[in-house]
């Protein structure tokens, strides 16, 4: 059969129509055969992607790979130059990876072989290596070496072929390994030298790929492989290269020693200039990368610096491509790490990038904006810059970006900035307050967390807190105290605790939850942070009830005005029911709830002029043991011993009558009709002790005074012995029938003990003020701690030494001062 066709056989006018018959040929035990129906093969393959599928229908890839060992060389070779084209058919490849053949095929590239089946053989393993697991089969049989050393072929397109399979492989971490151990750094560099550019190019972006690890770039380095690739550079016909060039260059600046040798030899002087003078933007942001990249090193930095690489960078900020001004403001990040770069862009790059915030291109906008994070970042000097290139509305602006990574970077520059007092103002006059919501609501967590921490260097005044509150910016920063992300809750809690430093601010936060989600967070031991608790205190300091309650402690700054009460203790986690609620529950065998209240309902005629509602800011304790801002009480009393006029204390009277309107813990404006009970007694308290206490000059004689005047309203000087006949708890129970109700205006107790007497003095000495504070212990016991200087130090030079701690004797020698770590104050406290 065979013999009758092979005359007649052409291979040059093979069509589809024949192909089958041509397939039938391979199965023919003559080479000469062989070789013409494998020549007639390759043409009818050669003409196109329809011919490859036929030949795969039609059942020729089996027989033919069986060719590819055939003794005869013709016929291999033959078959070989068929594989080469076939492969580039996706079915062919996956039926070849099936049938196993990469053994075969890297077996026609030993050195024997001819130039012809080095060159198809090599341009199969080039298609098969597109493909993942044929990678995998290539580099398992040892395709690696014998490719790699006809990368020296005299063939350019063995050359190519090789060239392009290595770059394939060397995707692969494994086969990177593997080609260090082959040295194949040398003959890749050769190829730089090749007169075809697709030889040139492939071999670049195969040392972009293999320069990626440390000791490729050292062999790189070694084998004057830098050398080479300024030259490229220089070369201006090979500006096709140049993108690729630049690649390579800027893995190898990673290395400080590479750095060091290419600054040495003036190689990087040129790479600068380069990247400045070229009008091709690919390569001018290329250029830009690699400064980044190599940038991250502190050495490097430093070499850029001496370089003036700062230069370089703002002339690329004034391109008109895109890419290339993200590129040099990522650059100008990287760089800002040394300290002489940021202070070098402080006049020069600050205005530039001030000017790309106003950018249509958002990624324009977010690397322009992290580079003045960067260069605001612990440096007053560029966010003064920032300020003065009028830059607050611009990033005011992106805050309202589309791209997450913007708006973090502008609340970041405007954080920094807000360290600056007038910086802040000017940044609160531009909305902030309204404009930073947004980032508070988003879903991603870098902006959440930047936004928070915006808040809390912008919300520092009464102001910009009523701004926030009253644009409804508290809401969403409530809800951020509930992240399971640490830096979010952290930041949040921050904010809250500046946004806390104002009564109504930190009412409104309670109400909207923020005391019960803190209070939960600082019960967890992973989640609880040191913000947290201080957010958390700071809440509670304006909600004096709630706190005493729950810590048993109140401090000299923590002061007591009208509405405040006693509930008791009460355990983490536990509600405190409203005031109101109290009131009106009928009495009961719970312990009695203390008010303090010296405001007069309208049956009432007691007006007197102590003033009421001292400030509550949290502050510091004083060292003299006197509040560091006296109440208002106390200021206005001294006003009018000094003379003030009868209009201007008529004057005084109105504002303490608006002041002293009381605040209750999770009162809503629903209960503006209700009042707490009135307590004249205590309001005649109020009165008695300003005007007759107040005038002393003596802070110990002034304690000692209002703790006598206490004693005397409770029952007087009672010793240990009497305390069980002191029928202190019949007079309350009574006080509960009286009233009807658990509520116990603190003037009503005659006869108090030390937790009622404890509390008396501290609203007292609050009002004329006199620093002191409110420690609830156990069984009852409740006493008040004062700070004062050591009188015997009084007139010594030198500097004074730290005020000693005193409780106050409120029951057995009403006026006596023990010193805290005393056994006598012990035996107050505890026995």
């Amino acid at each position: 059969f065979f013999n009758k066709i092979k005359d007649q056989f052409d291979p040059l006018m093979i069509e589809s129509k024949k192909a089958a018959t041509v397939v039938l040929m391979l199965r023919s035990p003559e080479e000469e055969i062989l070789a013409k129906a494998c020549e007639a093969i390759y043409k009818f393959a050669l003409k196109g992607e329809e011919n490859k599928a036929t030949l795969l229908e039609l059942g020729a890839v089996e027989p033919l790979t069986k060719l590819l060992t055939h003794e005869d060389k013709i016929v291999r070779r033959n078959a070989t130059m068929i594989f080469g084209i076939l492969a580039s058919n996706n079915d062919v490849k996956k039926l070849l990876r099936e049938l196993d053949v990469m053994n075969s095929v890297i077996a026609q590239l030993a050195p024997e072989e001819e130039v012809v089946i080095h060159e198809f053989a090599s341009l199969c393993l080039a298609n098969m290596s597109a493909e993942y697991t044929s990678k995998v089969q290539i580099f398992e049989h040892g395709g690696l070496e014998p490719l790699i050393r006809l990368l020296s072929s005299p063939d350019p397109d063995v050359k190519k072929n090789s060239m392009e399979c290595i770059y394939n492989l060397v995707q692969d971490f494994q086969c990177r390994t593997t080609l260090q151990e082959l040295n194949a750094i040398p003959p890749i560099l050769e190829l730089l030298k090749s007169e075809y550019p697709v030889i040139q190019l492939l071999a670049l972006k195969t040392l972009g790929v293999i320069t990626n690890d440390k000791e490729s770039r050292t062999m790189l380095r070694d084998n004057q492989g830098l050398d080479h690739l300024i030259k490229i550079l220089e070369t201006k016909e090979l500006n096709d290269l140049h993108i690729e060039a630049l690649a390579v260059i800027a893995n190898c600046l990673e290395d400080m020693d590479t750095m060091v040798q290419i600054q040495q030899t003036g190689g990087l002087k040129k790479l600068l200039s380069f990247a400045e003078n070229s009008t091709i933007p690919d390569i001018q942001k290329n250029a830009a990368k690699a400064i980044t990249k190599a940038a991250y090193d502190p050495e490097n930095r430093k070499l850029f610096h001496e370089q003036e690489v700062e230069k370089c960078l703002v002339a690329l900020l004034g391109s008109e491509n895109d890419g290339t001004k993200i590129a040099a403001s990522q650059a100008i990040s990287a760089m800002c790490e040394n300290s002489g770069s940021k202070d070098f862009f402080n006049n020069q790059g600050i205005p530039q990038l001030i000017q790309l915030l106003k950018s249509d291109n958002e990624e324009v906008r977010e690397a322009a904006a992290l580079a003045l994070a960067n260069l605001t970042t612990c440096n007053p000097a560029n966010a003064n810059a920032a300020a003065e290139a009028d830059g607050i509305d611009p990033l005011i602006n992106v805050l309202s970006s589309k791209r997450d990574g913007a708006i973090a970077n502008a609340a970041t520059v405007l954080t920094n900035m807000a360290m600056q007092e007038p910086l802040r103002l000017n940044i609160q006059n531009h909305d902030i307050m309204h404009a930073i919501i947004s980032p508070l609501r988003s879903a991603n967590t870098v902006v959440q967390s930047k936004a928070a921490l915006a808040v809390a260097a912008t919300a520092c005044d009464v102001e910009a807190r009523t701004e926030l509150r009253n644009s409804g910016g508290l809401e969403p920063l409530v809800e951020l105290l509930r992240s399971k992300n640490d830096e979010v809750r952290k930041h949040a809690s921050w904010a809250v605790m500046v946004c806390a430093g104002d009564e109504l601010t930190a009412n409104e936060l309670c109400r909207l939850g923020a005391l019960d989600i803190l209070e939960e967070v600082n019960l967890s031991g992973t989640r609880r942070n040191k913000f947290s608790e201080a957010a958390y205190n700071k809440l509670l300091n304006n909600n004096l009830s709630l706190k005493y309650s729950q810590t048993g402690y109140l401090s000299s700054s923590n002061i007591i005005n009208d509405g405040f009460y006693d509930y008791g203790r009460i355990n983490p986690g536990t509600k405190l029911l409203p005031l109101k609620e109290l009131c009106l529950q009928e009495p009961s065998d719970l312990r009695a709830v203390l008010l303090i209240n010296s405001k007069s309902d309208v049956k009432n005629s007691y007006h007197f002029s102590a003033g009421f509602g001292s400030p509550i800011e949290d502050k510091s304790e004083p060292a003299s043991g006197r509040n560091t801002v006296v109440s208002k009480s106390a200021t206005k009393e001294k006003g009018w011993r000094k003379g003030r006029g009868k209009k201007e204390e008529e004057k005084v009277k109105e504002e303490e009558e608006v002041m002293v309107v009381p605040k209750f813990v999770g009162e809503g404006s629903s209960d503006k009709e209700w009042c707490p009970p009135s307590d004249p007694d205590f309001s005649m308290y109020v009165y008695e002790v300003t005007k007759s206490i107040l005038p002393i000059t003596n802070i110990k004689e002034q304690i000692e005074v209002l703790a006598k005047y206490v004693a005397e309203k409770m029952g007087g000087k009672i010793t240990k012995e009497k305390i069980p006949d002191f029928s202190w708890e019949l007079h309350i129970s009574e006080l509960k029938f009286q009233l009807k109700s658990n509520v116990i205006p603190i003037g009503h107790v005659k006869k108090g003990i030390f937790y009622h007497r404890a509390l008396l003095f501290k609203a007292l000495a609050d009002r004329i003020g006199i620093g002191c504070s409110l420690v609830r212990g156990e069984y009852g016991r409740a006493w008040n701690e004062v700070m004062l200087q050591n009188e015997s130090r009084k007139g010594v030079i030198g500097g004074l030494p730290a005020p000693e701690v005193y409780v106050v004797d409120l029951m057995f020698h009403p006026g006596g001062l023990m010193k805290l770590r005393s056994r006598e104050a012990d035996l107050y406290r505890f026995l």
